[in-house]
């Protein structure tokens, strides 16, 4: 079998699989629902269907009697059950074992018999699928040649009904002998009684090239279809199908391998910065011509920036199946029944965001359900339903991602979070902290709360993983809980990692950018707020107080102060906070550059970029250098709310 079919017929199958397990757990709640009832029989017929035509013997024969139980619920002799959604999610994990080659696994294929026997009115059978004609053919000569397409074949096959279609290679030949002209596999398949001859010699109509059918019931021929055969000039003769018009074909997709992608980034983020180059020389020469030739490689490099960008992102449902299976075996496997709601699961991020995000989401979920939730007594006993509800939510902020997973359980305790602190000598016992800083305790490596250690949790170590792997992706993490009302995490992320639009500045000669999605707005430091405080910084923007930081104190610069400096200020997980730089620049295109392990250790710094002029300038971590900030003056969080 061609290798890059192969490939393709797996990555359709991993969508199937997704499709299936989404189904499954959708009946759990509906089970009345026909449309997902058809939708789960539709997966298992074309995961069976396609298995078997790519010779995927084993995986055919084991979905047959998962997809028997499902066609008896949708033909309304059997009801959805518990128990046959868990045999169908047991079942579905056994699928890509199966195309590994993976032995069948009998205990499996027997529970789904005997719950198959439980879903027949009568108990003692087991529904069976009745003899179906069986259709076998074959491309003889050198059909490929001719320009044969046993796959469409296949496909007009399938529109009559064709089930169990699998292909037969006894007849392949040693490699050394193979004819690239020469169809060497046979296909069979079971069809309708319904269809006739007529029906089958209509698909092949327009076949340009020699080929046998032979259906029999029990490898009993069939009377007047036992051999069927055309040649290449009946074929030949006859008239074109008809176009098939543009505007009804649907939108064409192209599966390209991740890594082609990584490399069409980094090839446009050179690009970025050879722009800015030219753009440099451009501005020095005054050359019109080449100002010119530099706008117009300005755009192109912009427009080529954002496609592939676009390309890069991917739906953050690509990621929810995963998480709706935890929640389903945590629930049963803690005896605590949650609702689990997802919104916004259409959200687009980097796919490398997304890659790395399903570790700390599942970390972050886990503590939920078995941290957050109580069980249905104490639920009951406080005034709730006894179903807890956990919500996954995802939305656009500006240039950021927030992804929220809010639970309506228990909630944290702050005291007990600052008493469990002190005792590890995380902070000291006179320590002045707010709330939102005692919750973010839960972050460090070895906290716990828990009194006893499961096996889902409570070693202490999850939490620490989600804030390592946020701040390696340059976002940030809010946490916020009341007691007996529940707990919210938000997860503050970029849109991508390679290419942003920074703000340049100047603070004491050295040129650093700030993620211009960030920026709220720029404003000229009053005279009388040149020097600090001794009560706190902030400004009155418009009625409304706005503390800020000295970058120049921040970052430990003595040079002169220039005459004016301005402010700029940034969206915070807070609210708003000014940075003081002594000079804007302008904005730019951004391409982040990774800091050396040497540098790893400078938190308000993010990464470094390549200016136009071939000098480098830091990019300035937001979160980060407003965490830093806030040490200096209670003022930042008081005054910022």
């Amino acid at each position: 079998m061609n290798d890059d079919l192969t490939a393709v017929f797996r990555e359709e199958i991993r969508d199937l699989v997704e499709s299936l397990e989404r189904g499954l757990l959708d009946l759990k709640t509906r089970p009345q629902d026909a449309g997902l009832v058809n939708q789960v029989f539709r997966d298992l017929h074309t995961i069976k269907g396609s298995g078997g035509m790519f010779g995927f013997v084993a995986l055919a024969s084991f979905i047959h009697d998962f997809e028997t139980a499902f066609d008896r619920v949708r033909s309304g002799k059997a009801q959805v059950t518990a128990d046959l959604i868990r045999l169908g999610l047991a079942a579905r994990d056994q699928i890509p074992a199966l195309l590994e080659g993976a032995p069948d696994p009998q205990d499996i294929r027997g529970s789904i018999l005997r719950a198959l026997q439980a879903l027949t009115s009568d108990p003692t059978a087991v529904p069976s699928m009745p003899d179906l004609p069986r259709l076998t053919f074959c491309l003889t000569g050198p059909a490929l040649a001719l320009g044969a397409r046993p796959d469409l074949v296949l496909t007009e096959l399938a529109t009559l009904g064709a089930t169990d279609i699998m292909a037969v290679a006894d007849t392949m030949p040693a490699l050394a002998d193979l004819d690239p002209d020469t169809c060497c596999l046979t296909w069979t398949m079971s069809m309708p009684a319904t269809v006739g001859k007529a029906d089958i010699e209509d698909v092949f109509l327009f076949v340009e090239a020699e080929w046998t059918l032979d259906m029999a019931v029990n490898n009993a021929p069939l009377p007047g279809v036992a051999v069927v055969s055309a040649d290449v000039s009946a074929a030949t003769t006859a008239s074109p199908a008809p176009a098939v018009s543009a505007s009804n074909e649907a939108e064409a997709t192209v599966r390209v391998p991740a890594t082609r992608l990584d490399t069409l980034m980094d090839s446009v983020g050179e690009l970025v910065t050879v722009e800015a180059r030219l753009t440099e020389l451009a501005r020095q020469s005054c050359d019109p011509s080449l100002i010119a030739t530099a706008e117009l490689v300005t755009r192109l490099a912009g427009q080529l920036r954002d496609a592939t960008i676009v390309m890069r992102m991917v739906p953050l449902r690509s990621l929810v199946a995963r998480f709706r299976r935890l929640i389903h075996s945590l629930s049963d496997t803690l005896g605590k029944p949650v609702e689990f709601i997802i919104k916004g699961e259409e959200t687009e991020l980097d796919k490398t965001m997304i890659e790395k995000l399903a570790d700390p989401l599942v970390h972050i979920l886990r503590n939920a359900l078995d941290h957050g939730m109580e069980t249905p007594a104490e639920r009951q006993a406080a005034g709730k339903t006894g179903e807890g509800r956990i919500e996954l939510s995802a939305i656009h902020a500006g240039g950021e991602v927030l992804i929220r997973v809010r639970d309506d359980g228990k909630g944290m305790n702050p005291e007990r979070i600052r008493a469990k602190a002190v005792e590890r000598g995380l902070i000291q016992p006179d320590a002045q902290l707010s709330e939102s800083q005692i919750f973010t305790l839960v972050f460090e490596p070895g906290f716990s709360t828990a009194e006893t250690v499961t096996e889902v949790s409570g070693r202490g170590v999850g939490m620490d993983v989600v804030r390592r792997t946020i701040e390696s992706l340059r976002g940030s993490i809010d946490v916020e809980s009341r007691l007996n009302h529940g707990t919210s995490v938000t997860l503050r992320l970029p849109l991508t990692l390679a290419i942003i639009d920074g703000l340049l500045i100047d603070v004491a000669g050295e040129k650093y950018t700030l993620p211009l999605a960030t920026v709220q707005e720029i404003v000229e430091l009053p005279a009388e707020k040149s020097q600090a405080s001794l009560t706190g910084d902030f400004l009155d923007v418009r009625g409304k107080f706005v503390p800020f930081v000295r970058l120049r104190t921040m970052f430990d610069c003595d040079a002169p102060l220039p005459e004016s400096q301005n402010v700029v200020i940034v969206e915070a997980a807070d609210g708003c906070i000014g940075f003081v730089v002594d000079h804007i620049i302008g904005t730019n295109q951004t391409v982040i550059k990774q800091m050396s392990k040497l540098h790893s250790g400078a938190r308000s710094i993010s990464g470094a970029t390549i200016l136009g002029d071939g000098t480098v300038a830091l990019i300035i971590d937001v979160p980060q250098l407003v965490a830093l900030a806030r040490p200096q003056g209670d003022l930042v969080k008081e005054l910022a709310a």
